[in-house]
């Protein structure tokens, strides 16, 4: 499963990349190393046409919770390809509300002699990394207030990955970008990303 991950892009790399519709940032915008579940993540998301950058909660709520959120006991930070179609905290998402994740990389720990080792994985030519993402509205009963929030799909690993986790995020290509956000996409685009597009790195 994929738990943390980097953002250093800059706001003008994040418009010309997922071709943003935003006039201006919608807050600043620095260099991020360690990004964890349930803190809060950049995602693009796209509104009747119109692409935007939009902050959520990582670990989605789906917006049929009727709970207390400290009563979501669930890891909704990660949603498996292989279910995301058919498990009830996903579903309804799923058909609903895609979204982008970007990202400058990610880690994965590997189980040694000495303890747990992180690797960092990035793009072989240092392009931003893009994972699937589903996202949601909930209304938080406590706050009267709506909670946007969002989950990265993982998948199996490639040949690469494979070396390190049995798990990797479905990263996807900007000719998937358009059919994935609009829906036109579905289960068939969630696989491994081709072993060129990843490199790990020992991280000390």
């Amino acid at each position: 499963m994929c738990g943390r991950f980097t953002n250093k892009m800059t706001w003008a790399e994040i418009v010309a990349l997922y071709r943003l519709t935003m006039v201006a940032p919608p807050h600043n915008m620095p260099p991020r190393y360690n990004i964890c579940p349930t803190d809060p993540v950049d995602v693009v998301r796209e509104i009747d046409g119109r692409r935007e950058l939009a902050p959520m909660r990582w670990g989605l709520v789906p917006r049929w919770w009727s709970k207390p959120l400290k009563e979501l006991r669930a890891a909704t930070f990660n949603a498996r390809a292989e279910t995301v179609e058919t498990k009830p905290f996903f579903r309804d998402a799923f058909r609903r509300n895609r979204c982008l994740i970007p990202m400058s990389g990610y880690y994965e720990w590997q189980n040694t002699p000495a303890g747990k080792q992180p690797w960092y994985y990035t793009a072989r030519d240092g392009i931003a990394l893009t994972a699937a993402g589903l996202w949601d509205s909930w209304h938080n009963p406590e706050t009267g207030k709506p909670l946007l929030s969002c989950t990265m799909i993982v998948t199996e690993p490639n040949a690469i990955a494979a070396e390190i986790h049995d798990r990797m995020p479905v990263l996807l290509t900007q000719e998937q970008f358009e059919p994935w956000l609009t829906g036109k996409a579905g289960v068939e685009c969630l696989r491994p990303a081709r072993s060129r597009v990843v490199a790990p790195q020992l991280d000390q």
